[in-house]
């Protein structure tokens, strides 16, 4: 893998077929041990605060990522998926891939996970899946995940109005032992807190990254 250090990210360009091209960030620790496609979600670029701010956590615990960013057409979206998966393959040189993102950027990847696997991905990794419009609660949103044959990963914030825990624990219940729930307590979809939780966001962040170290480290 092309090294590149902690503190700095790598652009890139990847081809995505009959999009064009789309852009990345390649950031990559000093001893990387995996990498993570990493999609954004809705209304939040790659570049968004939060992006940076778990790519660096992740990296800090030698896990790598490659971020992107979508084209404006759903159809492109999921072109842009496995474009990007392809990239991310690339990059990894041999180390265990995983997929997924932000809201929409992971509910997106499974979409095409469920679609047809994405070649090399080990599992996926959903930072805030989004289960249904806020205060439109359903789990119509989370119907394709019976189609998705990889290890999943959910992470999700007890104040997340886009994922009523009532209904996404059943649903992460019914998919078996490849999916877990790891819960985010006083979380809400974009994982801030409340100051009197008695944490802050950034103990939050570390807490996201951490748990996506420890699950990576259970996949075969």
């Amino acid at each position: 893998m092309s090294k590149a250090p902690t503190t700095e990210s790598v652009e890139r360009r990847i081809p995505v077929p009959e999009v064009g091209e789309v852009s990345g960030l390649l950031l990559v620790p000093e001893r990387p041990s995996a990498l993570y496609v990493l999609a954004h979600g809705a209304g939040a670029g790659m570049r968004h605060a939060f992006m940076e701010a778990i790519a660096r956590r992740l990296a800090a615990l030698g896990i790598a990522t490659l971020r992107y960013q979508f084209p404006y057409t759903e159809g492109g979206r999921r072109r842009t998926v496995r474009a990007a998966v392809a990239a991310g393959r690339e990059a990894a040189q041999g180390l265990p891939l995983v997929a997924g993102g932000k809201s929409m950027g992971g509910r997106m990847t499974s979409r095409a996970a469920a679609q047809a696997p994405l070649d090399g991905v080990r599992g996926l990794v959903f930072v805030g899946f989004p289960l249904h419009p806020a205060g439109q609660p359903g789990v119509s949103r989370a119907e394709h995940l019976a189609r998705v044959t990889v290890p999943l990963l959910f992470l999700q914030g007890t104040r997340d109005t886009l994922a009523d825990l009532g209904l996404l624990a059943p649903v992460v219940e019914r998919l078996g032992p490849r999916a877990t729930l790891r819960v985010i307590e006083g979380a809400d979809h974009m994982f801030h807190v409340l100051k009197r939780s008695g944490r802050d966001d950034a103990q939050v962040l570390d807490e996201l990254a951490g748990a996506v170290a420890q699950w990576r480290e259970g996949l075969a």
